[in-house]
């Protein structure tokens, strides 16, 4: 019995193509508002200055930094409850990588960079419900 090979599955083939971002200044408050707006579960946070690294804020910040401790989401900036610097995963790379990359880095996203460009976002989620692979 003759087994077929699955053709490579690549993070750019499963990436969802547009990044909504925010500045790290912005309130809680503010991107609660714009990941509803977009929805989107996470939002880039802009560098600051060329040498400065991307960060990411996801719905879970927002629940361990803001709700969990009672705070007022108007009154916490993004910089504070962020993850930073961000993993971020080359375009070209296999998805069973990627998917390995992310589960033992323990986070569930990834910026997709190609030629020194962010070109897309790669979640768990999205590795499973590609129909290429499943």
């Amino acid at each position: 019995m003759t087994q077929i090979k699955a053709p490579i599955v690549r993070a750019r083939d499963v990436m969802h193509k547009v990044i909504v971002s925010i500045d790290g200044m912005a309130t809680a408050r503010e991107a609660a508002a714009k990941m509803r707006e977009a929805q989107v579960t996470s939002l880039l946070v802009k560098k600051r200055h060329p040498d400065d690294a991307w960060g990411i804020i996801a719905v879970q910040d927002l629940i361990r930094g803001v709700i969990i401790p009672g705070r007022i989401s108007g009154d916490v900036n993004v910089y504070e409850i962020m993850a930073k610097p961000v993993i971020t995963v080359p375009a070209d790379m296999d998805i069973r990588y990627v998917a390995r990359l992310l589960y033992r880095a323990g986070i569930r996203r990834a910026p997709v960079e190609e030629n020194g460009e962010l070109i897309g976002m790669v979640s768990l989620t999205s590795i499973v419900l590609d129909n290429a692979l499943f």
